[in-house]
C-alpha cells in the first residue's frame, strides 16, 4: 500500500491538538465517509447518464423490485428513502416522461396502483447493470478475501449502529 493518504495527514494533525484522544476510530470512519461520498458520486453520475435523478432512480428500481402489478403509494413509501409529498413529485415527473403508469386498483379496492411502463422497466435494467459495472470498478483493487473481509465488517458496523441508535432511543422515552 503507498504512503499517507489524506485521512493519515487528518489524524496526524488531531493528534497533535488532541493528544489525550485516541483517534483510532478516525481511521475508518473518516475513510468509510469519504468512500461513501465517492459511491454517491459514482451513482449520481451513472443515473444523470441514464437521464434520471438519484430519487427517480430509487423509485423505479422499487418498483422494479417488487410486484410487476403494481404498487400503491404507501407500499411504495415504505420502500423509498423519502416523505409522501416528494414521492408524489416523483411519481408525477416520472409519469411525465411515461416511466410509469398510475391505473385504479383492479380488484374493486379504493386507490391508485403504480407501474412501470416497459420504457421505465428497461430505463432502469439498464440503469441498474451500469451502476454495477460502475460499482464493480470502484472494487477492482480489493481481493475476493479483501471485498468477503470488507462485507462482514460493515454489516457488524451497521448492526453496532442501528442497536446503539435503539439503545439511545428506549434511554430517551
Amino acid at each position: 500500500m503507498s504512503g499517507d493518504d489524506d485521512v493519515d495527514l487528518l489524524i496526524d494533525s488531531w493528534s497533535d491538538r488532541l493528544e489525550s484522544v485516541d483517534l483510532t476510530p478516525l481511521d475508518v470512519m473518516s475513510r468509510l465517509r469519504r468512500a461513501a461520498l465517492a459511491l454517491a458520486e459514482v451513482r449520481h453520475d451513472v443515473f444523470k447518464e441514464a437521464g434520471l435523478g438519484d430519487g427517480e432512480f430509487e423509485v423505479l428500481a422499487a418498483l422494479r423490485r417488487i410486484d410487476p402489478h403494481g404498487v400503491g403509494p404507501t407500499r411504495l413509501l415504505a420502500l423509498v428513502t423519502c416523505d409522501i409529498t416528494t414521492l408524489k413529485r416523483r411519481i408525477a415527473r416520472l409519469l411525465g416522461r411515461g416511466l410509469v403508469n398510475r391505473e385504479s386498483a383492479s380488484d374493486g379496492a379504493r386507490g391508485t396502483l403504480i407501474t412501470l411502463t416497459p420504457t421505465g422497466r428497461a430505463r432502469v435494467d439498464s440503469t441498474m447493470a451500469s451502476l454495477i459495472a460502475r460499482e464493480r470498478e470502484m472494487l477492482a483493487p480489493l481481493s475476493s478475501d479483501d471485498m468477503a473481509g470488507l462485507e462482514r465488517g460493515l454489516r457488524q458496523l451497521l448492526d453496532g449502529a442501528e442497536q446503539s441508535k435503539k439503545r439511545r432511543s428506549a434511554l430517551e422515552r
